[in-house]
């Protein structure tokens, strides 16, 4: 648990940087705004590590003058908002991705940000959304044999895990399957479990509102590029702070490599069910030949797409610290760069936690009940528990689908008793409690 100093202090910190923008903003301001007007271009689709791209609208080269302000004023600035004052370290001057934000998972406070409202096409980052809006319905053992209308529907081009009709697979593959290779089939698959893909869309743009993700649109679920698809750096790293509540999700999002379950032939008379190996497309967790593991790296998600570029949230430990990064769509065209960037970010969050002044907050979802902050306090909300879209508490995650799955709680220390003390319990949310990511990173097996 952190230092009761330390959290007083973040809080306060973080307290003082909302007070500050509800005195300076009108409730108006906090309704995310429409997408900028686009003209159609058209994408040429090509496989990708996250999902391809069909025609839709591409966004503009510039963010656009009014933007949310949930989180703080600032947060709905054009351009980068940093306290650079005595002793903060300076950002690096070689990032370009026209969004991206960075953020202290325990206390939600935003240590700095660029264009962190711009909606602009999420590509396979929205699958953290999916995933924190599905995975609590299903237990992972649940089997699933697949049939042909499970796999309609899917854009041309389509990252896919391998899946086929005919075969039957649990739950806990196709998370790893949208994880790991981030196969929209796997998607698909769980999206028609789940009741339909239409559904699945609907009830994830409840959750997102729920979340208070004002500037997310969800069309598809898997984040295949369709018109009016829409999130936010912001909005990505709420979906991952969510999500990172539950324990499954923890485990799915940090796997390096795992076998999946292939075709069933015959061999001598006797149906054989072959595997394949597959590996994770994060390259701050899996590595490639320019980006290094990045130290503490533990999830979450990535995506590529023809109109999105690319995209990528994180979430790494340090020396008790819990950051969030999210990048969206460098401008840099260089093999890996959304990962180096995120890399240089993260890099620098870690020295400038605990220096810098917040420049905003990740707010708390909407409803979320008083629970204990009192060490060993649990929550439903893991695959098989509770359904409903709150937050939850769960152990530490597995590194393979091989790992044990301990536990240790995370509580959520929020008091919902109006006036002033709503503005606190959000600028306090998940302060009290740690995270539990050392554990992950120390049982995760290095590529």
């Amino acid at each position: 648990m952190p230092a009761p100093l330390q959290t007083i202090r973040r809080s306060l910190l973080v307290l003082s940087a909302a007070l500050s923008s509800l005195a300076l903003t009108a409730p108006a301001a906090l309704a995310a705004p429409s997408p900028t007007p686009t003209p159609t271009a058209t994408a040429t689709p090509s496989s990708s590590a996250s999902s391809s791209a069909s025609s839709s609208a591409s966004p503009t080269a510039t963010p656009p003058a009014n933007m949310s302000s949930v989180g703080g004023t600032r947060l709905g600035t054009a351009g980068t908002q940093v306290n650079l004052t005595s002793g903060v370290p300076v950002l690096p001057k070689d990032v370009t991705a026209r969004s991206w934000i960075v953020s202290d998972a325990e206390s939600g406070a935003v240590l700095a940000a660029h264009n962190a409202h711009w909606r602009l096409p999420p590509a396979s980052t929205l699958k953290m959304l999916f995933a924190d809006t599905v995975l609590p319905k299903f237990p992972k053992t649940t089997e699933h044999k697949v049939v042909a209308s499970d796999l309609a529907g899917m854009g041309a081009g389509s990252s896919l895990v391998g899946i086929k009709e005919g075969e039957s697979y649990t739950v806990h593959d196709l998370w790893l399957g949208v994880f790991l290779r981030s196969g929209n089939d796997a998607v698909h698959v769980l999206s028609h479990m789940y009741g339909g893909v239409d559904k699945t869309v609907t009830d994830m743009n409840t959750h997102a509102q729920d979340l208070q993700a004002l500037d997310t649109h969800v069309v598809t679920p898997d984040g295949y590029d369709e018109p009016g698809q829409v999130s936010s750096a912001y909005d990505l790293t709420l979906f991952a702070r969510s999500g990172l509540q539950k324990k499954d999700f923890r485990e799915y999002c940090s796997t390096v490599s795992t076998k999946f379950p292939g075709e069933t032939t015959k061999k001598k008379g006797k149906s054989v069910r072959g595997t394949f190996d597959i590996r994770n497309t994060n390259r701050l967790l899996s590595g490639d030949s320019d980006v290094s593991v990045y130290p503490g790296i533990a999830g979450v998600k990535n995506g590529n797409t023809t109109n999105a570029g690319a995209t990528f949230t994180g979430v790494a430990e340090r020396n008790g610290k819990v950051l969030l990064v999210t990048v969206m769509n460098p401008e840099k065209d260089e093999h890996n760069e959304v990962y180096k960037e995120a890399a240089k970010i993260l890099d620098w969050g870690f020295q400038a936690d605990g220096k810098v002044q917040p420049v905003g907050e990740l707010v708390a979802p909407k409803n979320v009940p008083q629970t204990s902050a009192q060490p060993g306090a649990t929550a439903t909300g893991e695959a098989g528990g509770d359904t409903s879209t709150k937050p939850s508490a769960g152990g530490s995650a597995s590194a393979s689908a091989a790992d044990d799955d301990g536990s240790s709680g995370v509580g959520i220390a929020l008091a919902v008793t109006g006036g002033l003390l709503v503005l606190l319990a959000a600028a306090v949310f998940l302060v009290n409690r740690r995270w539990p990511l050392p554990d992950l990173v120390r049982r995760r097996p290095r590529p």
